[in-house]
């Protein structure tokens, strides 16, 4: 399936607002927030760009399913930096340990559903952080309710993630078609609400 130019103009917009956060939406914050933030958003950029540059050839390839990864990582990791003081290291060691098992269980051939155990744990567990934390720190005005729009982003990254992941490990939740129809889109309106909700925190 080529990319049409619709699609191209939709990732476009998404990697300007992506490149737009790294440079100018996460001023100001701790070294770690920061940093996760920067590789969340910066790995979108990048994704997008090469999307943009190979078309959707480029999903095709093994380490889609650990970029994919890195994202809900990375921003539930600032997330939960920046508001829960008490699981600041624990979390850090959930987040790298759960990348390292996506690396193995990618790169090592394992029978059976170990390696989708392990994807669907890691990218459930952070997807629910970056959706729900921010819904509940705006819904109890801890936050700025604008802040919700980065648990919506959560809800569509969670989405959006694993429908490349089963797509790629394959065992697609709906069809390949579908899903590059929708892609573009869901990419788009996830990083306008993430953009959008760090910016009304």
């Amino acid at each position: 399936m080529k990319l049409s130019p619709l699609d191209r103009i939709l990732l476009l917009i998404t990697c300007l607002l992506a490149a737009y956060q790294v440079s100018v939406g996460i001023n100001g914050l701790e070294n770690i927030p920061t940093i996760a933030y920067t590789i969340a958003f910066g790995v979108l950029l990048v994704a997008g760009l090469l999307i943009i540059i190979l078309g959707y050839e480029v999903l095709d390839s093994p380490v889609v399913v650990i970029v994919s990864t890195m994202i809900p990582l990375s921003l539930s990791l600032g997330l939960v930096w920046q508001h829960v003081d008490g699981l600041r290291f624990p979390y850090l060691i959930f987040a790298i340990l759960g990348f390292i098992a996506i690396i193995l269980t990618r790169s090592l051939r394992m029978p059976g559903k170990f390696p989708t155990f392990v994807l669907t744990l890691v990218h459930g567990v952070a997807g629910m952080i970056v959706f729900l934390l921010p819904s509940i720190l705006a819904a109890s005005g801890t936050t700025h309710p604008g802040f919700g729009l980065v648990g919506l982003g959560g809800a569509m990254i969670g989405l959006g993630g694993l429908l490349l992941s089963f797509l790629k490990t394959g065992r697609p939740i709906v069809s390949r078609e579908i899903i590059l129809r929708i892609l573009p889109g869901i990419l788009l309106l996830m990083t306008l609400a993430f953009v959008t909700g760090f910016a009304l925190a």
